[in-house]
C-alpha cells in the first residue's frame, strides 16, 4: 500500500499567530514507514542534481536534512538561529510569514563549488530558503536546489525563489 504524506500533516489554525494556518510535519516524523518514504523522496531528488552536501535550517531543516544526508552518505551542514554556532560564522536577515528572523552557517561549512540542496519542511515566504541560498553563494556553493516536505500554495515562496530548481513533495492550500 502506497504512503499517501499528505494523511501525515496535521493543519492547526491560528498559530503560531492569528490567521496562520500552520502545517505541522511532526506527525509524519513520529510515524516510521512515513518518515522513511519522505526521505526516500528527498534521496531521489537529491541524485537527480547530483549534490554533494545538504544544507538544512534548524529545526525541521535538521530532522530531514539529515536523514537525507545519511541515505546518501554525504554531508550535512547546519543553518542556525543566533548564538547557536561556535566557530566563525556568516549570516542572513530574512522576513517570515509573522515576523523577521536572522539564520547563520560557519565559514567553512560549504566550499566553493560544491553542490548544495537545501532542505526544509515547508516553502511559504520563502524567506528562510532565500536566505540560505545567499549564504550558500556567499561561501562560494552552487545551489543545486532546493526541496520542501510542503509547499504552501498562494504564497510567494517560489516566485521569490524564481531561477532555482525548487521541488516539494506535497503542495497545499495555505488556508481552508
Amino acid at each position: 500500500m502506497a504512503i499517501d504524506l499528505k494523511d501525515y500533516v496535521a493543519t492547526i489554525p491560528n498559530y503560531p499567530i492569528k490567521g496562520v494556518l500552520f502545517r505541522d510535519v511532526t506527525p509524519l516524523m513520529q510515524d516510521g514507514a512515513a518518515f522513511r518514504e519522505s526521505i526516500k523522496q528527498l534521496a531521489e531528488i537529491a541524485k537527480e542534481m547530483k549534490v554533494d552536501v545538504i544544507a538544512g535550517p534548524e529545526s525541521r531543516g535538521f530532522v530531514f536534512g539529515a536523514a537525507l544526508a545519511y541515505e546518501l552518505g554525504i554531508g550535512f551542514v547546519p543553518v542556525r538561529k543566533p548564538g547557536k554556532l561556535p566557530r566563525e560564522t556568516i549570516s542572513c536577515k530574512y522576513s517570515l510569514e509573522y515576523g523577521t528572523n536572522e539564520i547563520f552557517m560557519h565559514k567553512d561549512s560549504v566550499n566553493p563549488g560544491q553542490r548544495v540542496l537545501i532542505i526544509d519542511d515547508l516553502l511559504a515566504t520563502g524567506g528562510t530558503a532565500k536566505a540560505t541560498t545567499t549564504m550558500v553563494e556567499q561561501l562560494g556553493g552552487v545551489v543545486a536546489g532546493l526541496a520542501f516536505i510542503i509547499e504552501l500554495e498562494g504564497l510567494p515562496g517560489r516566485k521569490y525563489l524564481e531561477g532555482y530548481d525548487v521541488r516539494a513533495l506535497l503542495t497545499l492550500p495555505d488556508s481552508e
